[in-house]
């Protein structure tokens, strides 16, 4: 389970790389001679590398508009300028188009032109970081994997939006201003392989409902959240790092066995208002619950299986997974109790 879920997380963060040094290798065995053709090709405020010509830079130039891209580009770097609208026109020719970034710029949903995305048949990443949107864009190209919009001022979600992004892996909408009216039960409806849903920094009350089945990553940090219902997580039975730091969480706000989940490896709860450790699974590898207000630890209340039990596991048996427990910012006085110990036999650090 661990292995494959590693494996998922690894195609999911480094393939960019692996894409990009392959396309790499093969354009580095072009003809010099060609190296004219795409530089007069290229726009005169841009830079087009002779060595990996499929790419065009144009960040960090005070651009005001997107110039004309050449139809032989597929990874168009447009960041850190002043772009505000983004039209059909420049994309004329770009049909090969596999990668956009327009993060920090100034654009607007009005800015962008009807249907303008959604005909970038072959678009896989679409970067629209730090710009001035007010909603999710649409509609966007059925073929997406990544779809970044983190710290926008985006309060809306259109209805369908997602509908058809059924090879979408990665959705950020962290750090804008989602309400819990914004996410309904259909939002996240047709996003079959999404992996990652970051919705942190946002200004949610409620854990969000429908998260789409195979989630991996669920990070909610910096919210109002108070309460996680009973059996949350069994329609996200894949879910496997849970973020949910800086909310307002109680003990109160968790059911006996909430978080008592197979699938999750990695939890963290930190900057809550917890007085107590809540059960956990077996599996669990990391818990992170430090600046709540736990007074005090018992290895024996915590430990997934009885104390007793887990001596007679020991070090190569089916012993709890823990690995990492942090506790700083709590109220709790070194030392650490011995049960700890006995019941976490892999335990590699303990933060008080």
């Amino acid at each position: 389970m661990t292995l494959k879920v590693y494996t998922s997380l690894l195609l999911l963060f480094l393939v960019n790389s692996v894409w990009t040094r392959t396309v790499r290798q093969v354009y580095d065995e072009l003809d010099p001679e060609h190296w004219s053709h795409y530089t007069s090709e290229c726009p005169r405020e841009c830079f087009c590398p002779p060595s990996f010509p499929n790419a065009l830079y144009c960040d960090n130039k005070g651009l005001k508009e997107i110039p004309v891209i050449p139809a032989r580009i597929w990874y168009l770097y447009l960041q850190n300028n002043l772009i505000e609208t983004v039209s059909e026109k420049p994309f004329v020719n770009a049909t090969h188009l596999r990668w956009i970034n327009l993060n920090k710029n100034k654009i607007t949903n009005n800015g962008i032109e009807s249907g303008v995305l959604s005909k970038l048949k072959r678009l896989l990443y679409l970067f629209l970081e730090d710009n001035e949107l007010e909603e999710v864009p649409a509609p966007l190209p059925v073929g997406l994997e990544q779809l970044r919009l983190a710290r926008n001022k985006i309060s809306r979600i259109p209805e369908g939006v997602f509908s058809n992004l059924e090879n979408l892996t990665m959705l950020d909408l962290h750090h804008n201003s989602l309400l819990d009216s914004a996410l309904q039960s259909d939002t996240f409806q047709g996003l079959n392989n999404l992996m990652q849903l970051n919705i942190a920094k946002n200004s949610l009350k409620k854990m969000p409902s429908s998260i789409p089945a195979n989630t991996l990553q669920l990070f909610l940090d910096n919210n109002s959240i108070e309460v996680i219902p009973e059996n949350y997580f069994s329609a996200i039975p894949k879910v496997t790092f849970l973020r949910l730091n800086y909310n307002k969480l109680s003990d109160d706000g968790i059911p006996p066995n909430g978080f008592n989940v197979s699938s999750i490896l990695d939890l963290q709860l930190s900057h809550n208002q917890l007085t107590k450790i809540p059960p956990f699974n077996a599996h669990l590898e990391h818990l992170h619950l430090d600046h709540n207000r736990i007074k005090s630890v018992n290895g024996t209340q915590i430990c997934p299986v009885s104390i007793a039990i887990a001596e007679d596991y020991g070090l190569y048996g089916n012993t709890p997974r823990l690995r990492y427990l942090r506790l700083d910012g709590n109220e709790i006085q070194p030392p650490i109790p011995l049960d700890i110990m006995i019941c976490f036999r892999l335990l590699q650090a303990v933060v008080i």
